[in-house]
């Protein structure tokens, strides 16, 4: 008899711990523990997500036949670790072995690689086959290169996968890319579908309550709570993104419009990284819209793209670099956030509106997180690790095998171009083309610098010549520093000065946010 011990982001029947288990014999053991509840002080809506979700695939276990030990947070005597649940578990039950799939986080595999001697048990750790590309084939792929660029590797797992791709391995199309088509900015007056609102059960209702009871400090609000918190609701979120909003993802996939929290985003990203959705089959569903002609090859390709590309391509990434590239610093960015991070209490309406949201939702697409919020951080000088920690708290579909390299190395440019061939900066220009913000900001992004001024126009050249030395050989770069070294010194002073006077009229978050704070 063994324990198959299935972890709070592994809810999937088809998890390789449950397929090379005895049902009829094993016992599964779920636990709610402090530890992964506070090891960031995740945002209420998150907690509401995961718990209900793991309470709710409990349920669908013992429908399926499993025999189910459930802890949940306040049980009495739950010790608020995993060890510890895991350790309880062996006095309850006469197991010879620990069975699991293999965790998504580097510090929970480093705790369960020493059960074996503190727990005198065996323990048995089977790879996550969910994802597309194991650990070995992402090694494989990444040696010998001098960059790992995702271009190149989702190349290889669309022939892999054979997602668009035709009998010789070549793409719909004639292009492997079609983001120049997914640009657009999108105008007030487009019909915007609305997301599917879940309204709680019984056991989403008891988990929301515990959640505002034991987390009530916790950044963001808790309701209204709208998450699908079962295979079944998540599917319909599945099907109604297929049929009302895949057909204009790809035009407007980089678009922000002030009062439009989701555009044309599909919001699949927590229910995929929760295992309640099946990433490889998601990506199907959109390319059989395409085929049957429902919605158009550049939306369908970018769509896959966040998945099979982005989504593989940074777990793989993550588990090649871990333990050091937690640490890594690329820029020398020492800077807490500033407090507004945690409030959303700014005048720039960008920030703002992103932050808010993040605020209420638990989400904000790719373009609000690296444009905005990632982008002003980084200008301002930002710590990545400071940074790091707060994604990994305020969205509902953060793990840290994802969200980091998003973060640091994207976003930050922390890795100093391991990810990124040059740093995702941007000034008020670029924000201003894609969102109607700027027409609502008291900063005038058409103001350089001094009073008024959009602040991300002087932290930019700011960013450029406080780093010059690391960034001036950067090809992609060159343009950008022969524009300011044609500047005067009067000029380039003004954004200089510009940029100080503005950063140092923020208040800085002290860290009482941070992880174990």
């Amino acid at each position: 008899m063994s324990f198959v011990l299935v972890l709070g982001d592994q809810l999937s029947l088809n998890l390789s711990s449950l397929k090379a288990s005895d049902q009829s014999a094993d016992v599964v053991l779920m636990a709610e523990v402090m530890d992964e509840a506070s090891y960031v002080r995740h945002h209420k809506k998150k907690l509401a997500l995961v718990f209900a979700a793991m309470r709710h695939f409990a349920d669908e276990l013992r429908e399926a036949g499993w025999t189910v030990d459930y802890m949940q947070l306040d049980d009495e005597g739950n010790s608020g670790s995993l060890k510890g649940e895991v350790e309880r578990a062996l006095k309850r039950h006469d197991v010879d072995c620990i069975r699991l799939t293999e965790p998504g986080e580097w510090r929970l595999k480093a705790d369960i690689d020493g059960w074996p001697e503190a727990l005198g048990a065996k323990v048995e750790v089977l790879e996550d086959d969910r994802f597309i590309c194991s650990h070995d084939r992402f090694r494989r792929w990444a040696d010998g290169r001098k960059s790992l660029r995702m271009e190149y590797f989702y190349r290889e797992m669309r022939r892999d996968t054979g997602l668009l791709v035709d009998d010789d391995g070549e793409p719909e199309g004639g292009q492997w890319n079609y983001d120049h088509d997914n640009r657009k900015a999108a105008a007030p007056d487009l019909f915007m579908p609305r997301l599917p609102v879940f309204e709680p059960d019984a056991i989403t209702r008891e988990v929301l309550d515990m959640v505002a009871e034991r987390f009530p400090d916790n950044f963001g609000d808790l309701e209204p709570f709208g998450y699908a918190e079962t295979r079944k609701d998540a599917e319909a979120a599945l099907d109604h993104f297929i049929a009302n909003a895949l057909p204009r993802f790809g035009d407007y996939q980089d678009a922000m419009l002030e009062g439009e929290d989701h555009l044309y985003h599909s919001v699949l990203s927590p229910y995929i990284n929760l295992g309640l959705l099946d990433p490889l089959e998601v990506c199907r569903r959109a390319v059989a819209a395409y085929e049957k002609g429902d919605a158009p090859l550049n939306a369908v390709e970018g769509f896959v793209r966040q998945i099979i590309g982005w989504r593989e391509y940074v777990r793989g990434l993550y588990w090649l670099k871990m333990p050091d590239y937690r640490d890594m610093n690329f820029l020398g960015a020492e800077r807490p956030l500033p407090a507004f991070y945690w409030t959303g209490e700014t005048d720039m309406a960008c920030l703002k509106a992103a932050i808010g949201q993040t605020k209420r939702l638990a989400y904000a697409h790719h373009i609000q997180r690296l444009m905005v919020t990632g982008n002003f951080a980084m200008l301002a000088g930002c710590s990545p690790q400071a940074v790091h920690e707060w994604y990994l708290a305020v969205y509902g579909d953060a793990y840290e095998w994802v969200e980091l390299p998003n973060t640091l190395g994207m976003s930050q440019f922390g890795d100093g171009g391991l990810m990124a061939s040059k740093p995702y900066a941007a000034s008020g220009n670029y924000i201003s083309k894609m969102s109607d913000h700027c027409s609502n900001c008291r900063y005038s992004v058409s103001k350089k610098t001094g009073e008024g001024a959009c602040p991300f126009n002087s932290l930019y050249w700011d960013f450029l010549a406080r780093n010059d030395d690391k960034l001036k050989g950067n090809p992609r770069m060159g343009q950008m520093y022969a524009t300011w070294n044609r500047m005067g010194a009067d000029k380039q002073g003004e954004y200089r000065d510009s940029a100080k006077a503005f950063l140092d009229g923020l208040e800085w978050d002290e860290g009482s946010w941070t992880a174990n704070a």
